[in-house]
């Protein structure tokens, strides 16, 4: 006697429209999520997934709990806004044990049978967690082949492998759209403290706005939160979460990245080896690393580091920064470089929650800062670190930013978190020489705990701002530009 083992349609259905409230008429998304603060890149991200006219899916990229799936539901309730009838929306979560077996094509076609579709008639269909379909990107290419009449919207949190996959198996067909960890400045709206805590400093017309702390002290400790769980929205919205950010989000952000995803794509034997590296990287985010070192202190062979740096590295969840030279110029032969977390927050979910008076606050405020930054490609591409020999003294400078057509640099960033440097210029000898060589479209700029204003030092003005509100500025700046 044989058995099927087929789950049958009837409860796939039942599911389905467990997971589309809206199909009936009044019914919306989950209220907690219609109450989450809508992300910067929302408006974007918006008009792509709804630009109709070009025959491609949009693919939504980003490391683990930064708000992918909260973004799909919130462009579901843009489509109701805008009149769109739920019944012409399909949202699937395919970690869905229901769906298991099942293919794309097989699911949407239950779709259109279910409300009895029309043959043109316009529908959105979002695939929530699309790296749990084997071969996904080679199905989806077939569905926008094939349904000239449906948006097709697909998210997911493995990214290497997403951004692999569609840019080997998509070409043509799909649309890349990255989402990052929260800003700084996200965080504070998310928390609801940025009208509370910043404020618009006058600037000249030609400048790039301006902000003020009302009050940076106040600011500071968003600043710490920010480190601490900041980066991740469910942990900001959910006090539970927030309370114990290693309890919640260790598993899915390292775990699952490391000892599911990226094994699984690479076929990495060693899933251990991995993760004990990885977590050698995110204590040590900041510092200057080079693989000779780290294959002596690991017993990892250079060539194994390397690919496992570049598997980091398309996960999202490091960045390596290139050195420079006193002159500007890149190491040829460089056998160092700097490692950042992409979200300053995964430290404290792997090692615990630091406080502001922590060793570890220095190197975290310069990952902050560089993780800003790395919201726009194109402006982090050209951020460099300095190092160089003056005599017997190694010189340094945090940040260079070279022009992209002259190769010299736009302007230097020394990052502390202290307010000793304005009475210690000293101290600051790398970016005053770096200053004085090269002619910076910008004042050098060092940042601070606290401390506002200007020093100078053999006629160089070097201008001091406290780090919270650089990160602040650099973020809303940027945000404008998306």
């Amino acid at each position: 006697m044989s058995t099927n083992l087929q789950i049958p349609a009837h409860e796939v259905q039942r599911r389905l429209a467990l997971d589309n409230p809206w199909w009936k008429a009044g019914y919306g998304i989950d209220a907690e999520e219609a109450g989450w603060p809508r992300r910067a890149y929302f408006p974007q991200f918006a008009s792509l997934a709804l630009d109709m006219a070009v025959r491609r899916a949009v693919v939504l990229i980003g490391p683990r709990r930064v708000g992918k799936t909260v973004m799909l539901k919130h462009l579901i309730a843009r489509l109701l806004d805008d009149g769109i009838a739920g019944t012409q929306l399909l949202f699937l979560s395919l970690d869905t044990p229901l769906y298991s077996g099942r293919s794309l094509e097989s699911l949407v076609q239950m779709f259109v049978d279910l409300h009895q579709h029309a043959a043109n008639k316009p529908l959105w269909i979002l695939f929530d967690e699309v790296q749990y379909l084997k071969d996904w990107e080679v199905h989806l290419k077939s569905l926008v082949d094939t349904y000239g009449h449906i948006r097709f919207v697909a998210s997911g949190s493995a990214a290497a492998a997403l951004r692999m996959k569609s840019r080997e198996s998509g070409a043509g067909r799909f649309s890349e759209f990255i989402l990052p960890p929260l800003t700084f400045a996200e965080y504070l709206r998310f928390a609801d403290q940025e009208e509370a805590l910043i404020r618009d400093a006058d600037t000249q017309p030609d400048r790039a706005p301006g902000y003020l702390a009302t009050d940076i002290h106040a600011l500071n400790v968003e600043f710490i939160n920010y480190l601490n769980y900041g980066g991740f929205p469910e942990a900001v919205m959910n006090p539970v979460v927030r309370a114990n950010p290693a309890r919640f989000l260790r598993q899915d952000i390292v775990d699952k990245v490391l000892l599911k995803d990226l094994p699984s794509l690479y076929g990495i034997g060693d899933t251990q080896e991995l993760n004990r590296f990885f977590n050698v990287l995110a204590f040590n985010t900041g510092n200057e690393l080079g693989l000779e070192d780290l294959s002596k202190h690991s017993g990892i062979t250079k060539t194994k580091l390397a690919d496992y740096l570049e598997y980091l590295e398309a996960a999202y969840l490091i960045r390596r920064v290139h050195r420079i030279d006193d002159n500007a110029l890149r190491m040829q032969r460089a056998r160092t470089f700097k490692v950042y977390l992409t979200n300053p927050s995964i430290r404290a979910a792997l090692f615990g929650m630091v406080l502001p008076d922590d060793e570890a606050m220095g190197n975290l405020a310069e990952t902050a800062v560089w993780s800003q930054w790395l919201h726009s490609a194109e402006v982090s591409r050209s951020l460099h670190y300095a190092r160089w020999k003056a005599g017997r003294q190694d010189l340094e400078v945090d940040i260079v930013s070279l022009d992209a057509r002259t190769q010299k640099p736009r302007f230097a960033v020394e990052i502390k978190w202290s307010d000793r440097a304005p009475t210690a210029l000293n101290e600051l000898r790398g970016l005053r020489e770096l200053a004085q060589r090269h002619h910076l479209a910008r004042t050098p700029l060092v940042t601070t705990r606290s401390y506002t204003g200007q020093a100078e030092r053999d006629g160089l003005v070097i201008e001091f701002v406290p780090v919270a509100l650089h990160c602040y500025t650099i973020a809303r700046n940027l945000l404008r530009s998306t």
